[in-house]
């Protein structure tokens, strides 16, 4: 009998050894389980604050600088990305364009020294591929321009692989195409932009054309990270931008996805009517890009932002206004630095979408100043209930030309933007009694100690504390 239970006795106390030790000991014994992979929620506009994006669920400001257009080209741009996101961004431009020396182009070569059309750069779409991924890994998003302008014109159009001279598979007499370009791209002059039905409908090159899109969304389409800009400062018709938007439209929704489009005009005036194309048109377009704006300056940068807002809404049509180059760099081709600063702040004020800094020398890229302006903005974003907030100029009170701007949720909170010192009153409820009020020092990136203030008969006077770039942030108690 005894024998018969003995086997039995050693079998259970097997089992609640293991099981007392898995208990008390297992996470010391048994292997950690791998970190679950990040999600990522696609990047689309937000559902209650429609003139933002949405990510991960939440509404979100865009903020940006790199030292490059085409970005993935750049192989420093790990660093750049990591820079961005230390100081607070998370967004980033990327151009389809292979123009710079050493840039690879998306096509394959044969042993004559010219491109198929037909066959890929494996290398080219790998990285861009591996770019993507890594600002997805980042939450940073990455507004994609489908074609790069200045690649067909002039000496890039000479490399070009679309040039007829530079491939196998066509002849300038059959699509064509002139093998010389001499001209700025504002004069339209290479018929490669006329190619789709509703122009000249050049079926031969419109297909590698097509191909060549399709690569390309092959690619991004994994990616939830992505915005799409048909062209860069673009004076073609408006049907090539509006066949390009619809077709990449179309191919996502065919594929389960939902992505979102713009134009960018070549046009500085956001009143011509060019930008209406974008702009009145959301069935084609689900955002506005309005870089061209930011080579204006002071009183007049704001209140063009500000005009297409007000004119979005009375048509009801708001949605994301972006911001991907923002000009100014001193001893560069276009405006200051002090201009590239105030844009990049005015923009958040008003009530843009996205700021993201040009690359030198035409703009700040990355560099220090770009990341305290960046990192600052950030701040001031979380610190303040931002999404609610709207631009209000009227209760800026004795305030001079492009001396401050004010954005303000009314009876709540208020900030105000002095880009070069200066004294206004601001105009405030006759019931509010005291407020506090904080002034961040944007190039340097740090607040000042908290403070409170009496307001009398509704007035409350505000003196920049230094001669440049302070924000004052105030708060009704």
């Amino acid at each position: 009998m005894k024998k018969a239970w003995f086997p039995a006795i050693i079998f259970l106390a097997v089992i609640f050894t293991g099981w007392f030790l898995v208990v008390r000991f297992g996470k010391h014994l048994l292997k950690p389980n791998k970190q679950a992979p990040k999600v990522f929620s696609p990047i689309r506009p937000d559902d209650t604050f429609i003139q933002y994006w949405q990510m991960n669920g939440e509404p979100v400001m865009l903020l940006g600088g790199s030292n490059e257009d085409n970005l993935f080209q750049d192989s420093s741009y790990l660093k750049q990305l990591d820079l961005l996101k230390a100081a607070g961004g998370n967004y980033v431009r990327n151009t389809m364009s292979s123009r710079d020396e050493g840039n690879l182009w998306p096509f394959a070569m044969t042993k004559d020294s010219l491109y198929d059309l037909n066959k890929w750069n494996d290398t080219y779409w790998e990285r861009f591929d591996t770019f993507l991924k890594n600002c997805a890994e980042r939450d940073i998003v990455v507004q994609v321009e489908l074609w790069a302008t200045f690649d067909f014109y002039r000496d890039n159009w000479l490399k070009n692989p679309f040039n007829p001279k530079n491939n196998i598979n066509y002849t300038a007499g059959r699509v064509h195409l002139p093998v010389e370009v001499n001209s700025h791209p504002v004069l339209t002059e290479n018929s490669f932009f006329r190619s789709i039905p509703n122009s000249e409908s050049n079926l031969r090159l419109l297909w590698f054309q097509q191909k060549y899109i399709d690569k390309l969304l092959s690619v991004s389409l994994k990616y939830p990270n992505v915005l799409y800009c048909m062209d860069n400062e673009t004076s073609v018709t408006a049907e090539w931008g509006k066949f390009w938007s619809l077709y990449i439209k179309k191919l996502a929704r065919e594929q389960g996805k939902e992505i979102y489009t713009t134009e960018m005009w070549d046009p500085w005036d956001l009143h011509h009517t060019a930008h209406r194309e974008t702009s009145d048109h959301p069935e084609i377009y689900d955002f506005v890009d309005i870089s061209q704006n930011n080579h204006n300056s002071g009183d007049e940068h704001w209140q063009n932002g500000i005009a297409v807002i007000e004119r979005l809404k009375k048509n009801g049509m708001l949605r994301p206004l972006n911001n991907v180059k923002i000009y100014g760099n001193d001893g560069g081709r276009h405006q200051t630095t002090q201009n590239a600063i105030e844009s990049f702040v005015r923009n958040v004020l008003f009530g843009a979408a996205s700021a993201r800094f040009h690359r030198p020398t035409s703009g700040q890229g990355i560099n220090e100043t770009a990341q305290h302006v960046i990192r600052s903005m950030r701040s001031y974003i979380e610190k303040c209930d931002f999404f609610h907030g709207q631009p209000i100029d009227s209760i800026l009170l004795s305030k001079e030309k492009n001396e401050a701007w004010c954005r303000a949720i009314p009876g709540r909170e208020y900030t105000v933007f002095f880009p070069d010192g200066g004294e206004i009153i601001l105009s405030l409820p006759d019931n509010i009694g005291n407020v506090t009020i904080e002034w961040l020092d944007i190039l340097n990136a740090q607040w000042r100690e908290k403070s409170e203030k009496k307001v009398k008969n509704g007035e409350l006077p505000l003196t920049a504390p230094d001669k440049k770039n302070q924000l004052a942030f105030i708060k009704i108690k």
